[in-house]
């Protein structure tokens, strides 16, 4: 019992600091699409990327959260679409959403300015089995069976990148609906996001990439600031701190050619808020693939009058 209070304090502390329902990734810079539907698009190719995240690990009910999202561009709509798939689950509260993107893409100076909207549904569930502490049933506050509810949501985002920086700024949850199950009513709070990254080739075999990501639902607001070091646009090693809550280290490698690309990631987070007195840390995975999309050349043909 003392163990399961204890458990229920630390997630109460952590929920208070940090009110943002939207899973949690420390592979932020590689997963755009998930929080800005203007990236939609906009690398000119289809990509594909797979999450796992195993956090607080050894805490009672700890979140498990899987993310699938892929994006393409498509010239004829002057744009991109995108699909985001994200399944979250904290003890026995479970989330899911699954949302499709467009977003509009134009040539502004060197890059390219991707706005995108998107819409989908969120859903949210509470299951069991429901057994109280001391072994009594029958409490008429503790649902019986299993309980889910729906709801639609709406984003926009718009972004910017160029061969060397990328800037986004994007709000989701627009319409900030309500999810009502028999026991509990939740409300998809509106979220706020803004992205910026930069790429300094320091030599011909080494990049260094810092970037960061703000996040807040007007009530907390969190930041995580990363760095990357790139060694011959293969092996990829770096950091990130996010505020008053983890120190993360990640690595990955890619491989692939000028046509096709695929990434694998991992990143360990070191707990730095009241859970990690009882948290060895979280793990992710990331896996990633893109393939270039290259318009066809129109072919131009013409007769001359000579040899008719």
């Amino acid at each position: 019992m003392k163990k399961t209070l204890i458990t229920l304090t630390a997630i109460a502390i952590v929920v208070t600091s940090f009110a943002q329902q939207d899973a949690q990734f420390s592979h932020n810079m590689f997963n755009k699409l998930a929080i800005n539907p203007g990236y939609a698009g906009t690398s000119q190719a289809f990509c594909a990327t797979a999450l796992y995240r195993q956090q607080w690990t050894g805490f009672p009910g700890a979140p498990k959260t899987f993310l699938f999202s892929g994006d393409a561009t498509i010239n004829a709509i002057r744009g991109g679409i995108g699909l985001t798939v994200v399944s979250d689950q904290l003890g026995f509260d479970k989330s899911f959403l699954g949302k499709l993107a467009y977003s509009f893409n134009m040539p502004v100076g060197p890059g390219t300015l991707g706005l995108g909207l998107e819409g989908g549904m969120q859903q949210k569930s509470l299951f069991g089995p429901w057994v109280a502490s001391d072994g009594v049933a029958g409490d008429n506050s503790i649902p019986a069976n299993a309980d889910a509810a729906t709801t639609f949501d709406v984003g926009f985002g718009a972004y910017y990148a160029t061969n060397q920086l990328y800037f986004g700024l994007s709000s989701l949850h627009l319409p900030q609906g309500e999810i009502s199950l028999k026991n509990a009513t939740f409300t998809t709070v509106r979220h706020y996001y803004l992205m910026a990254g930069y790429e300094f080739p320091v030599s011909q075999s080494i990049d260094i990439k810092p970037s960061i990501l703000a996040k807040s639902d007007a009530a907390a607001t969190q930041l995580d600031v990363n760095v990357l070091g790139v060694w011959n646009r293969m092996i990829w090693a770096g950091a990130s701190y996010r505020l008053t809550d983890a120190v993360v280290a990640l690595v990955g490698y890619q491989g692939g050619n000028a046509k096709m690309t695929w990434k694998i990631g991992y990143s360990y987070d070191v707990t730095m808020s009241t859970l990690k007195q009882y948290s060895s840390g979280s793990h992710e995975i990331l896996l990633n693939y893109c393939f270039k999309i290259e318009p066809k050349a129109k072919v131009q043909s013409h007769q001359n009058v000579r040899f008719l």
